[in-house]
């Protein structure tokens, strides 16, 4: 028997593929801004790019135990800089990325901070409406009322662009899971731990 956790997942990968060929069908343009959330310099010589979804505990685990370190180490220092992009695995992460398009850019970290630490909460709604009702309450501390939360849920080019992202993605870097790390356009082998990552940047230092 299919529970009704499996059947939303299946929807949602559904969704994907058929918004993977519109996308394909038309040339893709957006007026949304296509900067990606970043922690530290552009000229940073390693370059971290961090495939997530807002609803996985393991990157919920990576985001405020992990990346913390890495910040002290090295985004502090200039030798690193952390490029996130969003791989939403469900509906509930899917929406709670497009918020992240419609938050002021100063706010979007926190945001971000904010999602995994209160993750077992928001996620904790009984069906897609009870968790966007969830997440309308994070974001009205950020700037974002209840009319803008509606009219960034059904944004077209927001989604289109989520979407474009993960599926590229998956394409060029071969992601099934999350979290999914790529150093200086090399993915990351065995577990996103601190240890590990420390040991691929100092190599490329």
């Amino acid at each position: 028997m299919i529970t009704s956790n499996v059947k939303i997942k299946l929807y949602f990968l559904l969704k994907i593929i058929l918004i993977y060929l519109f996308i394909s069908l038309k040339s893709y343009s957006s007026n949304i801004d296509n900067g990606l959330v970043v922690l530290g310099s552009y000229d940073a010589p390693v370059k971290i790019k961090v495939f997530s979804s807002l609803t996985c505990p393991h990157c919920a685990n990576f985001h405020l135990k992990i990346i913390p370190k890495i910040k002290e180490k090295y985004i502090e220092k200039g030798q690193v800089q952390i490029i996130f992009f969003d791989f939403p695995l469900d509906q509930a992460a899917f929406n709670a990325s497009k918020l992240i398009q419609c938050l002021d850019k100063k706010k979007q970290i926190s945001y971000m901070d904010i999602i995994y630490k209160t993750q077992s909460k928001w996620t904790s709604g009984s069906n897609i409406n009870d968790i966007n009702n969830n997440l309308k309450k994070i974001v009205k501390g950020l700037g974002i009322n209840s009319s803008e939360f509606d009219k960034c849920l059904i944004n077209e080019d927001i989604s289109d662009k989520i979407l474009k992202h993960r599926i590229d993605a998956h394409k060029k870097y071969s992601i099934d899971s999350t979290p999914t790390i790529i150093i200086n356009e090399k993915k990351l082998d065995g577990s996103a731990i601190f240890k590990n990552i420390e040991n691929k940047i100092n190599k490329l230092l």
